[in-house]
């Protein structure tokens, strides 16, 4: 077992930038693809992870001092710190549930595939660290390493079936053909988008207000072009940081660069990943007449790069600062993690299909929502910390994130273990109960492309 144990810890720190081609190009041959064509494959899925992480450690830089500013300028002053989703990730790892989450979550993953749960294959191995977040604060809240295991298990369970629900979207709104996302971030927000999004729909009047980047690059032309958009949102951010005029420019260019490449990035991640898509589904009509249409499940990253989720971020960048300070009962100071909050938005984009204003509204609840998640979370992730031994910041007594500390699922798993084995109960039956829906529908839609594909072509 430490064997086993010592081997994914070494795949776990290469990062996802080698072990994503690492991973990719195994696949590709285990799926019939030729060795030169899934090599290539796996190198190019590298190149475009690495691209991905150039492009948005280039807008993370150059956030993180605005808001740095924007923070000094306007002397705020909140107890609890943002850390950022890197001490997140070191923490999740370096809990007794994250020296064994990526063997676990494989497992879970392959019996969901061979139970028709699921139509992920979860290839994302680096992003099982959400799991082993939840997990870890559940074993603090209830002094069980069992069930911390068991959190972490039946989140990723619901997180796939999330996966699985939004994947024709991620398709057709993101153009990410063949790819899910099951993202233990930008997986807690679709059910919340598409609660909102209904609430909408009832609402005359509202219901019709459709902001759509599309329509408006189509009205304004080029003042409607992301470049556009990303310089103008990244100047007003400089502006409000009281910036210098020449730094305001360079901010602007900056977010205006970033709106521009992302989506570029993420192209070139979808070239090395078409073959091994086609073969994944080659193979899955050979051996598996009833399993439908399968998926490969990314990090979200691959589709931060739309517009509209760029743009809604942007916005929000200063606006989390003002709910931070307003809203009753908030403790935590956003900071390190105002930079992820695009991942937020992934998912929430395709559900309310690229609609600007219910993008932004569900920004606004789901923020201010995650604010006082991570303010109630923050003892138990600074618990988590001290027992990782991660040092704290100077002189900060309690630490939290946007990415996981103001996640939604995790804060429901977590608090619902409060009642102990009750609780985990009660989250195996929600989870449970998702999977076998979900194979409900998996089994209709493979019968119903079964009955297509058998239906004779008819000659004129």
């Amino acid at each position: 077992m430490s064997y086993i144990l010592s081997f994914f810890n070494f795949i776990q720190g290469l990062g996802p930038t080698v072990m994503m081609p690492i991973i990719i190009c195994i696949f590709g041959i285990v799926l019939g693809t030729e060795k030169g064509k899934s090599l290539r494959a796996g190198l190019t899925v590298g190149v475009g992870f690495i691209g991905l992480n150039l492009v948005i450690a280039a807008m993370s830089s150059n956030l993180g001092p605005a808001v740095q500013q924007m923070v000094k300028r306007f002397g705020l002053s909140l107890s609890i710190i943002d850390v950022g989703w890197p001490a997140a990730a070191a923490i999740s790892f370096g809990s007794t549930v994250g020296l064994i989450i990526i063997p676990v979550c494989l497992l879970v993953n392959i019996v969901m595939l061979v139970t028709n749960t699921t139509q992920t294959i979860d290839v994302d191995i680096w992003d099982y660290w959400h799991f082993a977040f939840t997990g870890a604060l559940v074993a603090i809240v209830t002094g069980s390493q069992t069930l911390g295991i068991m959190a972490a298990i039946l989140n990723m369970v619901i997180i796939m079936v999330i996966a699985d629900y939004t994947a024709p979207g991620v398709e057709k709104t993101l153009g990410l053909p063949g790819v899910s996302l099951p993202h233990g971030f930008s997986g807690a927000y679709a059910p919340i988008a598409i609660v909102i999004n209904k609430i909408i729909d009832l609402i005359p009047g509202v219901r019709n207000i459709d902001i759509n980047m599309e329509k408006a690059q189509e009205k304004f032309g080029v003042f409607g072009e992301p470049i556009i958009v990303g310089t103008v949102l990244g100047a007003v951010i400089g502006i409000v940081a009281g910036y210098s005029f020449s730094d305001v420019l360079k901010l602007g260019i900056t977010m205006g660069a970033v709106l521009v490449l992302i989506p570029r990035m993420a192209s070139l991640l979808m070239e090395g990943l078409l073959p091994i898509s086609d073969a994944a589904s080659e193979f899955i009509n050979k051996k598996f007449s009833n399993r439908g249409k399968m998926y490969i499940g990314l990090d979200s990253a691959v589709g931060v790069g739309h517009p509209l989720t760029l743009s809604v971020s942007l916005i929000l960048v200063p606006l989390t600062l003002l709910i931070a300070v307003i809203l009753p009962g908030n403790q935590v100071l956003p900071f390190a993690d105002l930079a992820v909050i695009p991942w937020m938005f992934v998912l929430i984009t395709p559900v309310v299909n690229g609609n600007g204003f219910r993008a932004l509204l569900t920004g606004i609840v789901v923020l201010a929502t995650g604010l006082l998640i991570s303010t109630n979370l923050a003892p138990l992730m600074t618990s988590a910390a001290i027992n990782a031994k991660y040092a704290l910041p100077t002189n900060a007594t309690q630490i939290s994130s946007i990415c996981d500390g103001a996640n939604p699922l995790t804060w429901a798993i977590v608090r619902l273990n409060d009642f102990g084995w009750i609780g985990i109960i009660i989250v195996a039956v929600v989870s449970i109960g998702l999977a076998l829906i979900n194979r409900t529908r998996i089994l209709k839609d493979a019968l119903e492309l079964k009955k297509i594909n058998d239906k004779p072509v008819q000659m004129n």
